[in-house]
């Protein structure tokens, strides 16, 4: 799939794209996606009037 988008991308622009930048910037973009889900989970989705 990386890839794909990659080559869609390059042909898109007119320019290389390096595939293993993609993965890296989507492996931390997943891994921030992950710990924000954890902590919604672990702390709730409060957001009233008690964090101001």
């Amino acid at each position: 799939m990386f890839v794909t988008l990659a080559r869609a991308l390059s042909q898109a622009t007119r320019a290389e794209v390096d595939t293993e930048e993609l993965k890296i910037v989507a492996i931390f973009c997943g891994a921030g996606l992950l710990l924000s889900l954890l902590a919604a989970m672990a702390f709730g989705l409060s957001l009233g009037a008690e964090p101001f």
